[in-house]
């Protein structure tokens, strides 16, 4: 008899155990997080490595004692007998787990076995095994936990998860073991193997099978196919232990055993291409004959099978908020077919996204938690019972407050889009304090900027929220979904502000008052044009004619354009970004503006560019961030703390009866009372006049002043 520790993902240890416990009825096992112990015969290990469909690994324990220092490990290696268990001339390997105070990292306890290895054959035969990472003739394990030391022979030689069918997989697949898992807590499993002989008929249909591991699983346990049978390669192949009689029964036995099942099983994915992956699989792993594999939509699938099964599925989630957008009315649409096509079927899906599942608009049952990867995820079953196919789509989506809002802000710009010369604008910014968001009109695409919840709004109730704004949006404002962008803004400080938010790189050209700007939609919290400063746009356009123009934290130069455009003398942008001046110079040739003697482009803080400046500007545009610490700069900028003593140095620019023009997006901003007297200019508060109509139910969108010099 030996004693086995048997290893699986988190949280199927209670599903492994009972799995041991069907595969060996006589054995006793407990289980603890992540393994099953047991005392067993060494061909009940051998049918475990062959069989079990949720191990990781089958380990052998060599020993066992309490310590939890280098040298306590060190005399518990000691006591094992290497040389009956492998050769001098075999390589080896060790892996650790655990640390203590003493051992504090898995390398050391993982070296003070390899010394007591390397000493024990020394000292017999004066030669030593090598130790081999990558393919070493036998694998042992180290562990230290609360109760002490284990040593252990892995017998399985490679995590038995992988079972040597998937060549290729599609995108975020599933591992093999937690296939079945999910096939086990979706009840199939238990339906076929307890039911009465109509039960060995019960179909699986996933409909979005990727590259088909949930239904290969499926096939090969009602096909009797050891997942094992694939692996020439195990950790007791070069054992000294090995009992080759005995393992070439087992193998045999299982060859014999295998049936060819009586239920269907279908896979569908709208991809083509995964699903000819799908098919290579399953015919690798000896299932191709059983499985269906279509391409086809599983929103639009019709229901082809004689009888009620099982739908088991690894969803695809929102891994990106751009796929969020157009996964959710595919969901609300699938819902809706589930219940038409397929009532009375069982339903489970895998997803880490539990809320994108509420679309379905269906009352769940049992819940799981999994670990696929390094990913947590959801397995949530559902019976689609007459109760659950009767529950109706919920109304609100089209029909709520903020569609009736929405709705009613279209049509009040109606009139004023005939007049406003531009294709980008916003409908709607937060009118209703419970859909907190803004959405902005970009030429034939809209984005929706998730403003951060308040701390006391639950999370569900947020994502709720958005969720019914996103599937609302497309039907109201006639786009699709893949045209609808959405972005979560937060307070931006330091490096973010200018990090990337994905690596789409679209560009899109839109239009403002017969100029054209370059936007980019989905890389950058902001699309490179601030809607807002529309109006002031305008305003620099027409105070422009034969004046030198600065343009201070120029962002894209959207300004810059138009002041070009209004015949300015000379156009000078300043900002420190890069990647804005380069952005800067396309909405210039855009715009047929070229010359880099008239309209120059400087990368450089404006702190210290203004500070070296020498020349002289007839009009100054200034418009900095709220905040910036970015490494660009010496310091970091306030523009609540930090605009007083700037405008003082922007003044010493500013050529007699010139102008500048300030303005700033803190919603609390206050200007300096003192700066009437100390920069000796006329200061009027334009800020309710320059925001643009659409931009009017929100007064505090941004703040300007115009600061005239009247020598």
């Amino acid at each position: 008899m030996y004693r086995f520790l048997i290893t699986t993902s988190k949280g199927l240890e209670q599903l492994l155990q009972q799995e041991i416990q069907h595969l060996l009825p006589e054995i006793e096992t407990r289980n603890r997080p992540g393994q099953v112990v047991f005392e067993a015969e060494l061909a009940d290990a051998y049918r475990l490595c062959l069989w079990s469909r949720l191990a990781n690994r089958v380990l052998l324990q060599l020993r066992s004692g309490k310590g939890e220092t280098g040298d306590e490990l060190y005399d518990l290696a000691n006591k094992v007998n290497w040389s009956s268990h492998f050769s001098a001339d075999q390589s080896f390997s060790i892996d650790f787990v655990g640390t203590s105070r003493a051992i504090n990292n898995t390398q050391f306890g993982a070296m003070k076995i390899k010394d007591a290895i390397v000493d024990h054959f020394k000292d017999l035969f004066d030669t030593r095994p090598n130790v081999e990472k990558q393919f070493p003739d036998l694998k042992f394990h180290g562990r230290l936990n609360k109760e002490g030391f284990g040593i252990y022979l892995d017998l399985s030689g490679g995590s038995l998860h992988q079972r040597r069918y998937r060549e290729r997989a599609g995108r975020a697949p599933i591992k093999e073991n937690l296939a079945f898992a999910v096939l086990m807590r979706s009840g199939w499993v238990d339906a076929i193997r307890n039911g009465d002989e109509s039960s060995a008929e019960i179909p699986v249909f996933d409909p979005m099978c990727g590259s088909g591991t949930i239904l290969i699983e499926a096939a090969q346990y009602a096909a009797k196919i050891a997942p094992g049978l694939h692996r020439h390669q195990w950790g007791f192949s070069h054992w000294k232990g090995h009992d080759i009689p005995l393992w070439f029964s087992l193998l045999d036995e299982a060859k014999v055993g295998q049936i060819t099942p009586s239920m269907r099983f279908l896979g569908t994915d709208i991809d083509a291409h995964v699903i000819e992956i799908a098919k290579d699989n399953a015919n690798i792993a000896d299932v191709g004959d059983f499985i269906q594999f279509e391409v086809a939509d599983a929103t639009q699938q019709p229901n082809t099978f004689e009888k009620a099964g099982y739908i088991v599925s690894n969803v695809p989630y929102g891994e990106r908020l751009g796929e969020l957008t157009e996964l959710l009315p595919m969901f609300k649409s699938w819902g809706g077919h589930l219940k038409q096509a397929f009532p009375e079927w069982h339903l489970s899906l895998l997803t880490s996204d539990r809320d994108m599942l509420r679309q379905l608009r269906l009352m769940a049952g049992k819940e799981y938690q999994f670990i696929n990867g390094n990913i947590e995820c959801q397995l949530v079953n559902f019976h689609l019972d007459e109760k659950n196919c009767h529950i109706a789509d919920k109304e609100q989506d089209n029909h709520s407050d903020f569609a009736n809002r929405l709705r009613k802000n279209i049509s009040k710009l109606k009139k004023w889009l005939k007049t406003a010369n531009t294709d980008c604008y916003r409908v709607y910014d937060a009118d209703l304090p419970e859909y907190n968001v803004a959405i902005d009109v970009y030429g034939d695409w809209v984005v929706v900027q998730e403003y951060a919840a308040p701390k006391n709004i639950p999370k569900h109730k947020t994502i709720s929220r958005l969720q019914d704004i996103l599937i609302a949006i497309p039907d109201i404002m006639q786009i699709e979904p893949s045209q609808l962008v959405l972005k979560t803004r937060q307070v931006q400080k330091g490096k973010a502000q200018y990090q990337k938010l994905d690596k789409s790189s679209d560009e899109l050209i839109v239009h403002e008052n017969g100029a054209k700007f370059a936007v980019n939609l989905h890389d950058y919290l902001d699309t490179g044009l601030f809607l807002d400063h529309r109006d002031v746009r305008q305003k620099v356009r027409q105070m422009s004619k034969d004046k030198r123009v600065l343009n201070l934290f120029a962002y894209t130069g959207s300004v810059s354009v138009f002041a070009a455009l209004g015949g300015a003398k000379s156009v000078t942008t300043v900002d420190m970004s890069n990647t804005y001046l380069n952005w800067a110079k396309r909405n210039l040739a855009l715009n047929g503006i070229k010359g880099a003697y008239q309209y120059p482009l400087v990368r450089k803080d404006c702190l210290t560019w203004i500070r070296e400046c020498e020349q002289q500007f007839d009009l100054i545009f200034v418009d900095p961030p709220s905040f910036s610490n970015s490494k660009n700069m010496q310091g970091s900028w306030d523009v609540q703390r930090d605009h007083a003593g700037f405008l003082r140095l922007v003044r010493m620019r500013l050529a007699p009866g010139g102008t500048i023009i300030f303005s700033n997006n803190l919603r609390q901003f206050k200007l300096d009372p003192d700066l009437q007297d100390s920069l000796g200019l006329r200061i009027t508060d334009i800020s309710a006049e320059s925001i643009p109509f659409d931009f009017k139910r929100n007064q505090k969108i941004h703040h300007c002043w115009v600061m005239q010099d009247d020598a």
